[in-house]
């Protein structure tokens, strides 16, 4: 793959992540008025903001474009210096503490390992900001693999914070292989070429999980079974935007329509399934574009 088309689509896999995540974002209200407007398909006709999910994913492209693979040093720059520019983007409680630390100079190896008593996280933030990579390296898995687990280290030194990244980003590497005539697989086997790439860890086995759960499954069943991110865990978020990728990937509105009806952690469900599906859907829905804040116009883009 050409250099050009690596950023392409990179970029695509961002603007999908920001997309999934501003639309998200807007479901924030209380669970019945968020369930009518699902039913509805009524979406807010205000400004949509983004959150941490796409100013790490700003991240992540910038230091591919700037060095072809993620330099773990500078990505953790990055991170804390957009971090600085604007505190207020959501961040959860532990990635206040991580990206806080590193920007007063600790190492961020040891930022990352020292949270929950030397655990580290096993967040869904690593997984949220992975689709780019999947996207960059999409001729060759291993890289895919690889730089995903070297992108969620810088903040996530849990194995399962980890394997989601790495899931995601070989989930978008699939799926953009699927779009270039690469890939024929979907459904049960995209989700089982997905686990065979993981580390052990519950989120391999909570991927495995969702294979047997049928596309015309209710959201209720598929939330009791695969979780909607209400932990901010990766166990509990990424299994269930592997399963909408799966069975929804042909749009990016029915895919973001039924992330968003999982409620639960919603602006980083929806960044997750919109970097993935963005990337073999034929294009967003162009009102809802034109409504999100563009991470290209953004001071996070140019840092």
């Amino acid at each position: 793959m050409e250099l050009a088309d690596r950023m392409k689509y990179a970029k695509c896999a961002l603007n999908g992540i920001a997309l999934g995540d501003c639309f998200g974002q807007t479901f924030f209200v209380p669970d019945e008025i968020a369930c009518q407007r699902i039913k509805d398909r009524e979406i807010l006709k205000s400004p949509w903001h983004f959150t941490d999910d796409t100013v790490m994913a700003i991240g992540i492209y910038r230091i591919l474009e700037r060095y072809g693979e993620i330099n773990q040093d500078e990505l953790a720059k990055v991170f804390a210096t957009n971090y600085e520019l604007d505190w207020h983007r959501g961040y959860g409680g532990t990635a206040h503490t991580v990206l806080r630390n590193i920007a007063e100079g600790k190492v961020w190896r040891e930022a990352a390992s020292e949270v929950f008593d030397g655990m580290g996280s096993m967040g869904n933030g690593g997984a949220m900001r992975a689709a780019p990579i999947g996207a960059y390296f999409a001729d060759d898995l291993d890289k895919v693999l690889y730089h995903a687990r070297a992108s969620a280290e810088v903040t996530h030194a849990h194995i399962e914070g980890i394997a989601g990244a790495m899931a995601v980003a070989a989930a978008a590497a699939l799926l953009l292989n699927k779009r270039l005539g690469n890939y024929m697989g979907d459904g049960i086997l995209f989700l089982q070429n997905i686990a065979d790439t993981l580390p052990e860890s519950d989120t391999k086995y909570k991927i495995l999980s969702a294979v047997s759960i049928p596309k015309e499954s209710s959201i209720e069943f598929v939330v009791s079974v695969l979780g909607n991110g209400i932990r901010l865990t990766a166990q509990d978020t990424v299994p269930f935007c592997l399963w909408c990728a799966a069975y929804f990937y042909t749009s990016v509105e029915e895919a973001l329509w039924t992330a968003v009806s999982a409620l639960g952690d919603r602006d980083t469900i929806c960044a997750i399934v919109g970097g993935m599906v963005s990337l073999v859907a034929d294009e967003f829905p162009q009102q809802w574009y034109h409504y999100m804040e563009q991470p290209e116009e953004s001071v996070f883009f140019y840092n």
